[in-house]
């Protein structure tokens, strides 16, 4: 069993998460998921990418399985 991250990662991490946004969705173009990941200012630029269909629980465990997860981080 792995042991809980200290204390102090775990604020500095949920001090961080308060500052991203995030989008997760099937590409139009493939099965991949792709989970989109940026600071809060570079919400705009989201707005500039692909278009992202709904992907529920069950297909990103599908691709987290496959090897199909793409992570994007947004500037």
């Amino acid at each position: 069993m792995s042991q809980p991250p200290p204390p102090e990662l775990t604020k500095q991490l949920e001090a961080l998460g308060g500052h991203l946004v995030w989008r997760i969705g099937k590409d139009e173009l493939s099965d991949n998921v792709i989970v989109r990941l940026g600071f809060a200012s570079a919400t705009p630029r989201f707005a500039h990418l692909p278009r992202l269909r709904s992907a529920g629980d069950a297909e990103l465990g599908e691709a987290l399985a496959a090897g199909r997860l793409v992570i994007e981080w947004v500037d």
